[in-house]
């Protein structure tokens, strides 16, 4: 299997200026959504991660 080292390094880059957008733009609010994560249970903060990765593995899949 040969790596496109471009493609993986673009879609690296992607995901940190994605994750980046919400601390620049409203880190007051940012705040208020990680403090309401400290008060979810590990249940829930679990089905959350599940669903992430499978609405990103479908997304993925389209592409």
């Amino acid at each position: 299997m040969n790596i496109n080292w471009n493609d993986l390094l673009t879609a690296l880059a992607l995901v940190l200026i994605i994750e980046g957008l919400l601390p620049f733009a409203v880190p007051s609010k940012l705040k208020e959504v990680y403090q309401s994560l400290l008060q979810m249970p590990d249940k829930s903060l679990r089905r959350l991660g599940l669903g992430s990765m499978v609405a990103g593995l479908v997304l993925l899949f389209l592409i």
